[in-house]
């Protein structure tokens, strides 16, 4: 089964997940803005990740996800993903009300997944940040990789 990931990042923090993830279910990597026009060709499972930034993927992801024409995905399982901050660690009234109204960026990368055409495997996944710019938290790789493989083996 040929395995995808396709992320951005701008602190590395995304990145290191969907590397993660890659290894884990013998798949490949590929940021999103080294995507070539026929990676999807074949793919089975793709997973798309992306920090949450404005509470929203990044611009390329979102240009990419838009760009999909609608079945492109007919037959691929796929599943979505973001890095974040917690609203615990943030301690702040503002951002839990601003995340209650928009969420994070892992949703509207599955719904422009499911609009290309792609069969939803999983809800979307958020793996946390201890601050804005990162490190991961402690035992945020480890569950990301439980997730990929869970998704692979299913």
């Amino acid at each position: 089964m040929k395995s995808l990931v396709v992320y951005d990042s701008v602190f590395g923090n995304t990145e290191k997940v969907a590397q993660a993830m890659a290894t884990a279910i013998g798949g490949q990597a590929i940021k999103i803005d080294a995507l070539g026009a026929d990676a999807l060709e074949g793919v089975a499972l793709l997973l798309v990740g992306s920090p949450t930034r404005a509470f929203r993927p990044t611009p390329a992801i979102s240009t990419w996800l838009k760009g999909l024409p609608a079945g492109k995905l007919a037959g691929v399982r796929a599943a979505a993903f973001d890095t974040r901050i917690s609203v615990e660690d943030a301690n702040s009234a503002i951002l839990r009300v601003m995340v209650k109204l928009f969420g994070w960026a892992a949703k509207p990368i599955a719904k422009g997944l499911a609009k290309a055409g792609g069969q939803l495997a999983a809800e979307p996944e958020g793996y946390y940040v201890g601050a804005s710019e990162g490190p991961l938290k402690e035992g945020e790789l480890e569950r990301a990789v439980a997730w990929a493989q869970a998704l692979a083996s299913a």
